[in-house]
């Protein structure tokens, strides 16, 4: 019922910029907490950067000043500004969205969007 989709990916230089969406099959503020995750070959997912329902946001140490985190009411998207990026940023990036109901919480996630960046 309940889909993400990223787009954004791509091939960038060092130091350029990038910034990728999530678009959700329902109301991007009915999600009580969203994030963007990334996986490197050979390495566990980890998150970059989350934001709750208040709007309250965190970020991976690797990536505070660099990169935003936000929501976009008008086009109902999560978005991610990454700016300065370097090679260690290469990964597929995730989007990521959580639902508490009532019995249960649900946890739900993108396919994905390839960003590599080049040295």
């Amino acid at each position: 019922q309940v889909q993400l989709v990223e787009s954004g990916g791509g091939l960038v230089q060092t130091g350029g910029s990038r910034r990728l969406s999530c678009a959700a099959s329902g109301s991007i503020f009915s999600f009580n907490a969203m994030g963007w995750y990334r996986q490197a070959p050979g390495k566990q997912r980890e998150s970059v950067a989350t934001i709750n329902s208040g709007g309250s946001t965190n970020y991976a140490d690797s990536v505070k000043g660099r990169f935003t985190i936000s929501r976009d009411n008008a086009n109902n998207t999560l978005l991610l500004q990454m700016n300065s990026l370097k090679p260690e940023d290469t990964a597929v990036y995730y989007c990521n969205g959580l639902i508490r109901e009532t019995l249960r919480v649900m946890e739900f996630w993108g396919k994905g969007t390839l960003v590599t960046v080049s040295s």
